[in-house]
C-alpha cells in the first residue's frame, strides 16, 4: 500500500519545479533486444513509438517487437519467464505480481542505473518505497500512476438534474433518477473480470478503511467478516435495484465506457486511463464527460484513493540486460513521461513532468489524491496472485448472480484461506 507520505510527496513534487533528465550510459549497445508490454490497442502506439525510437538512438541494437494483448499477457509472460526464455525487458504491475516473480528470481534489481542515473531524485520517495523496492533492492522504474474514480457524462447529468454525488445516499439518488428516466446509471464492462474489482475495492474502502482492506488482502481478515458482507450487502443492493446496465459480463471496460460515451449509461467507475481512451473519440475532459470521487458512506472512516502503477522491469534471463536496463533509464526522461500520460489517459509518476501540462480533469484529479490521507493498490495488484485471481472469478460471478453474494463470500474465503496456508 502506498501510505500518506506517497501523496503527500506527490503533490509536493510535483508542483516543486523541474528535476535535471538523467542521461543514458549505455553508448555501445548491441545485439537484438526485446522489450514485451502488455498496452496493446490502446496506448500501445505510444509505448511502441518510444521503443522504436530509444533503439533508433543505437545504431548496434535490433529491435526484436513483442508487444501482447493485455489479457494475454498476463499468463504468456509467466509461461516465458519459467523457460528462461523471458523478453529482455517488460511492462508489469506494481505489488504483489512485482514481488511474486522477485520471490521466484525471475526479475534483476537494477541498483546499478538507478544509482548511477541519480533516478532517486526523479522519483516521490513513497512510490520508490512500495512500488518500487522489493525485498530491499529498487527492481523497477514506474511509467504510470493511475487513479480510480466515477466518470460521468456531463450532459445526461446536466438533462436529468443531477449534480456529482459526495455521498452514498445522494449516489442511490442519483441512480434512482437515471433509472427513472430509463437510462442505466452505472456501466461495468466485467467480460475479463478485472473491472469488477473497483466496485468490491471502493466500497470497502469507504465502510470499513484501508487498514482493515490491508489485513484482508494479507489474509488476516476473513472474506465472511462483516465488514466483507456489508460491502457486498451494498454492491447488491444496487444491483438489484436495476442501477447496472444489463449483461455486464458480455463486454469490457471500453465498451462500458462507450455506453456512458454514447449516452446509454450515465457513469462508470473507472482508472484515468479512460480519458485517453474518450480523447481518442474527440471527447473533451471537462465538457463531455467529467469525474466525482468514489462517494463516502461512512464520515469516519479515512478516505483512500485506489489504483494502479504500471513499471518497466529486466529480466533475470534477460540476453541484452545493458539494453534493458539502458531503455529503463531512457523510460525516466521527463518528455517521455508526459508524452505517454498524455497519450495514454495516466499521471506520470515522474516528479519532473509540469503538473500544468495536463487538462483541468487530471490536475483536479492530482488534488484528490494529494488529500486522501490513503493510497491502495487495486484488489488484483495488493493480494497474494492466487488469491488474486479467486477474487477476480468471484466479482464477475457476482454480476452473473448478485443475489448468492453470502455463498460467493464463503467459498472465496475456503479457497484464499487454502491458497494463504500453502504460501506460509
Amino acid at each position: 500500500m502506498l501510505k500518506k507520505r506517497l501523496l503527500v510527496a506527490i503533490l509536493a513534487v510535483l508542483v516543486a519545479g523541474l528535476a535535471v533528465t538523467p542521461a543514458l550510459t549505455q553508448d555501445d549497445l548491441m545485439g537484438d533486444f526485446t522489450a514485451s508490454h502488455y498496452f496493446g490497442g490502446f496506448g500501445g502506439e505510444y509505448i511502441e513509438e518510444i521503443v522504436d525510437d530509444f533503439v533508433a538512438q543505437h545504431e548496434g541494437l535490433n529491435r526484436e517487437a513483442s508487444p501482447v494483448d493485455h489479457e494475454q499477457f498476463k499468463e504468456s509472460i509467466l509461461v516465458q519467464l519459467a523457460g528462461n526464455n523471458p523478453p529482455d525487458t517488460f511492462s508489469y504491475w506494481a505489488g504483489g505480481l512485482i514481488q511474486a516473480i522477485v520471490d521466484g528470481e525471475r526479475l534483476q534489481p537494477i541498483g546499478d542505473i538507478w544509482e548511477a542515473n541519480d533516478l532517486g531524485s526523479q522519483f516521490p520517495q513513497g512510490i520508490i518505497d512500495s512500488a518500487l523496492t522489493y525485498n530491499g533492492e529498487i527492481y523497477a522504474v514506474p511509467l504510470t500512476l493511475h487513479w480510480v474514480g466515477m466518470f460521468y457524462n456531463t450532459a445526461l447529468f446536466a438533462e436529468h438534474g443531477v449534480m456529482p454525488p459526495t455521498t452514498w445516499d445522494e449516489l442511490v439518488a442519483a441512480a434512482e433518477t437515471f433509472k427513472m428516466a430509463g437510462i442505466p446509471a452505472f456501466a461495468l464492462g466485467s467480460l475479463n473480470r478485472w473491472p469488477g474489482q473497483f466496485w468490491f475495492d471502493m466500497l470497502l474502502l469507504r465502510t470499513a478503511g484501508n487498514a482493515y482492506r490491508q489485513e484482508l488482502m494479507n489474509g488476516k481478515a476473513s472474506y465472511t467478516d462483516d465488514e466483507v458482507v456489508r460491502a457486498y450487502s451494498m454492491w447488491n443492493d444496487l444491483a438489484q435495484a436495476g442501477y447496472f446496465y444489463p449483461d455486464a459480463n458480455a463486454y469490457d471496460w471500453d465498451e462500458a465506457a462507450n455506453q456512458v460515451a454514447n449516452g446509454e449509461a450515465a457513469m462508470t467507475l473507472m482508472g484515468t486511463w479512460i480519458g485517453g481512451h474518450y480523447e481518442s473519440l474527440g471527447l473533451v475532459a471537462g465538457e463531455d464527460f467529467d469525474y466525482f470521487s468514489f462517494p463516502t458512506v461512512d464520515e469516519d472512516i479515512p478516505r483512500a484513493s485506489l489504483g494502479p502503477i504500471d513499471t518497466f522491469v529486466v529480466s533475470a534471463a534477460a540476453a541484452n540486460p545493458d539494453a534493458a536496463k539502458a531503455f529503463l533509464v531512457h523510460l525516466t526522461d521527463p518528455e517521455i513521461q508526459l508524452k505517454f500520460a498524455l497519450g495514454a489517459g495516466n499521471l506520470a509518476p515522474s516528479t519532473a513532468v509540469d503538473p500544468g501540462s495536463y487538462n483541468t480533469v487530471v490536475t483536479r484529479i492530482l488534488g484528490e489524491i494529494a488529500a486522501d490521507p490513503d493510497f491502495a493498490f487495486n484488489f488484483d495488484l495488493a493480494t497474494l496472485p492466487a488469491v488474486a485471481q479467486i477474487g477476480l472469478n468471484s466479482f464477475q460471478e457476482f454480476m452473473a448472480n448478485p443475489g448468492d453474494y453470502e455463498g460467493i463470500l464463503e467459498r472465496v474465503q475456503e479457497a484464499a484461506a487454502a491458497e494463504f496456508a500453502a504460501a506460509m
